[in-house]
């Protein structure tokens, strides 16, 4: 994407800032898989289609996991089949081994996401592996891609990145020794999240600026945690690097069962505001955006979500970006 000249965030250092920015929606996967509401197939598909209506093109819409450890994502395969009936949507799903991503090849998805936490304690209590076995797990992943001749891209997300409710302090290298692990495994890109609301933005441009140093362009994406009201900022300080594609989740639903009280992701309507009042174009209508926020708190009546556009409304000098 092309880039515009930004003030750096410290230093004399000349920074860029990307033209456009993508919003990847994830309320459907680590939103619904963190609350005791069991969303209906009928209204994800409506979920998917006015995301869909409202300009965004990048959607998770649920986890390849045994229904009986999360019912509220058994219907991933319907709803992978569904979303990719919408013209220019990019299918994501999360897998967390290799029999998920058999089922994300056979279902033909765009995009598989595999979650590595750089927390040893972390991974074990998540996913029962250490990092190292789940970069084992990768590279059985591209083999299996690779001989069905898929053409799912293989996306390894560092979690924890900056720091564990259950080990503490996360080192800066060992998050990126498991980041260019998961490029030699065979992933075709990598992204890092603040998994449990830890990050700073000087953090953040710090541990982005080394990783953009090592991966590239193939550093996609940043998956912040609103814990302490930082995600936006976080984003922010993300953006400085180059990162142009956020995650986030339709009114801040979701969090982490290791970190007990966390908000989801930056809201999804938060952050499309925040980028495209700065001058960075998403594509996202944020009328239907809300709109869709609106149904969707409706269906989540007891809830807890999260936000603030829903309730300030756009202010009268908002112009979206061309």
């Amino acid at each position: 994407m092309s880039r515009v000249r930004a003030k750096p965030l410290h230093g004399d250092k000349t920074v860029t800032q990307p033209r456009r920015a993508v919003v990847r929606e994830v309320g459907l996967r680590d939103g619904l898989q963190s609350i005791s509401t069991v969303l209906p197939t009928a209204r994800k598909k409506e979920w998917i289609r006015d995301a869909h209506a409202a300009g965004q093109r990048e959607i998770e819409v649920g986890s390849f996991v045994p229904a009986r450890l999360l019912p509220q994502l058994a219907d991933t395969a319907e709803l992978v089949a569904y979303a990719k009936t919408l013209p220019g949507l990019v299918v994501s799903v999360l897998v967390p081994n290799l029999r998920g991503a058999e089922s994300a090849i056979d279902a033909q998805a765009d995009v598989m996401l595999v979650p590595l936490s750089a927390s040893h304690a972390h991974s074990l209590a998540n996913l029962r592996r250490t990092p190292d076995e789940v970069v084992a797990e990768v590279a059985k992943m591209r083999a299996l891609r690779d001989a069905a001749g898929s053409k799912t891209l293989i996306e390894g997300g560092v979690g924890t990145a900056f720091g564990c409710t259950l080990q503490g302090e996360v080192a800066a290298v060992e998050v990126l020794r498991c980041m260019q692990a998961l490029l030699d495994a065979g992933a075709d890109r990598v992204s890092l999240a603040d998994t449990v609301g830890y990050a700073n933005p000087a953090a953040v441009l710090r541990l982005f600026e080394q990783a953009r140093a090592i991966a590239g362009e193939r550093l996609c994406c940043g998956h912040f945690h609103d814990t302490r009201g930082l995600a936006l900022a976080n984003v922010y300080a993300a953006l400085q690097t180059g990162v142009d594609r956020f995650d986030a989740t339709l009114a801040g639903i979701g969090g982490c069962p290791h970190a007990p009280g966390a908000s989801g992701n930056a809201a999804s309507e938060d952050l499309a505001f925040l980028l495209e009042d700065m001058g960075i174009a998403t594509g996202i209508d944020l009328h239907r955006l809300l709109a869709l926020r609106h149904k969707v708190a409706a269906w989540l009546q007891g809830e807890v979500l999260h936000g603030t556009l829903w309730r300030a409304g756009l202010p009268k000098t908002f112009a979206p970006t061309a």
